[in-house]
């Protein structure tokens, strides 16, 4: 079995195959704070009284937090009384939290080899440490806190072989970014993409950016073998024992694409799509008005050494606005501890509290009608990050540091 199919089998009970139908338990659900409100109201048309396990439940609020409007303000409201009702130890928010796709794996609470439901599309990060992990809807969610089951159908599972390293300010993003350029924004829908091969090569922060981006090419989950770097990363760090799992010699996989990681450069996904992906140095004079480096996709903390090395002694253009969006509270307090604060201040960026904020066009840098942004995060479709007719741009964290020294869309080479 791949991956994706052993971890659904042990749940099961049984083996599975490609294309069946399953109802299996969950390991761990979680809502943010535009989809848990529909959640809880899933959860009390059912009839349901009790969370199936309140220590297993994540509610994150993160999405419009601090709360920008009276609106989110009542979203967030609904969500605090609930998870102190049900007793949910895990509810995240301002100073104690962070965006939830960064948040979880930092506290352990998504781990290899479970099953892992989310209100979220980009929940299948959490593949990146092994885990089979997948965006639902509300009502799904919903009936997950409830029972602490859910049905699946297996996917069919892509294999993509990686070989040699990265170079110089080539990073996961970049990786994710060809991939969508070859298999388009529906290639591999109701797959999983399992990365095999030299997966060490990559760092575990590049790693969760690849698997939170399976997403954007209609993957169900993008899965990782857990290897030593994982484990590395979660002793002292789970919250609970896990046993993780690995795909079965001789899978059974619908195709197989093999990446030269070497062979890699820095990419620019353009308007108004995560495929429509070209080198930095292909892309010709194109300037910005913003840019924006976090998210649940890069605003760990690799992506914030990357930025604070490009811009350290050197300012942001005057034309351009700069935002530094680090991924949770205890990112922010490292970035402050060890000196990266202070190289975004002085070269005229704006540090914000963790949020997912710009990224969704909710607040903290949404875009005019005719601006062009240079972002870290995940999505580029037409009015994602603010007014339909302005642009932006998907890179890498050195790119869109680069981009905003410059005032242009630039490889940090060029400085």
């Amino acid at each position: 079995m791949t991956l994706a199919e052993a971890i659904i089998a042990r749940h099961a009970g049984r083996p599975v195959a490609a294309g069946e139908f399953v109802e299996v338990p969950v390991d761990f659900v979680l809502a943010n704070d535009i989809t848990a409100p529909l959640a809880i109201r899933a959860f009390r048309e059912l009839g349901a009284k009790r969370v199936f396990d309140p220590v297993r439940v994540a509610l994150v609020l993160d999405h419009f937090t601090p709360c920008k409007d009276v609106r989110s303000a009542e979203q967030c409201r609904v969500v605090r009384e609930f998870a102190r009702a049900q007793g949910i130890p895990h509810l995240f928010e301002e100073g104690r939290g962070g965006i939830e796709h960064v948040l979880l794996p930092e506290r352990g609470l998504v781990l290899p080899g479970e099953i892992v439901v989310g209100g979220d599309s980009h929940t299948c990060t959490y593949g990146a440490l092994g885990a089979f992990a997948t965006g639902m809807g509300s009502t799904d969610i919903g009936y997950a806190m409830a029972t602490g089951r859910t049905w699946l159908r297996v996917p069919r599972t892509i294999r993509v072989e990686l070989v040699g390293t990265l170079p110089r300010w080539v990073t996961g993003k970049d990786l994710i970014l060809h991939l969508l350029g070859m298999v388009g924004t529906s290639g591999a829908n109701w797959c999983a993409f399992e990365f095999g091969g030299e997966v060490g090569a990559l760092p575990l922060d590049d790693r969760l950016t690849v698997a939170n981006m399976a997403v954007e090419a209609g993957a169900t989950a993008g899965l990782f073998p857990p290897d030593e770097k994982v484990l590395a990363y979660l002793r002292g760090r789970a919250a609970r024992e896990y046993e993780p799992v690995y795909p079965e010699p001789n899978a059974d996989y619908a195709e197989v694409i093999e990446v030269d990681l070497g062979a890699l450069r820095p990419l620019v996904a353009r308007p108004h799509s995560p495929a429509n992906v070209v080198p930095v140095d292909e892309l010709g004079e194109v300037p910005v008005d913003q840019v924006v480096i976090g998210s649940c996709t890069n605003g760990r903390w690799r992506d914030l050494l990357l930025a604070a090395e490009v811009l350290r002694g050197r300012e942001v253009h005057p034309g351009v606005r700069c935002i530094v969006i680090p991924g949770s509270q205890e990112l922010h307090l490292r970035a402050v501890r060890e000196g990266l604060a202070e190289a975004f201040l002085a070269a005229g960026a704006v540090l914000s509290t963790p949020t997912c904020g710009p990224c969704l066009g909710g607040h903290m840098g949404v875009l005019a009608a005719g601006e062009r942004c240079v972002s870290t995060t995940n999505r580029n479709f037409r009015g994602r990050m603010g007014h339909p007719e302005g642009e932006v741009y998907l890179a890498n964290p050195a790119v869109a540091a680069a981009s905003a020294v410059l005032g242009r869309i630039a490889s940090p080479e060029e400085l």
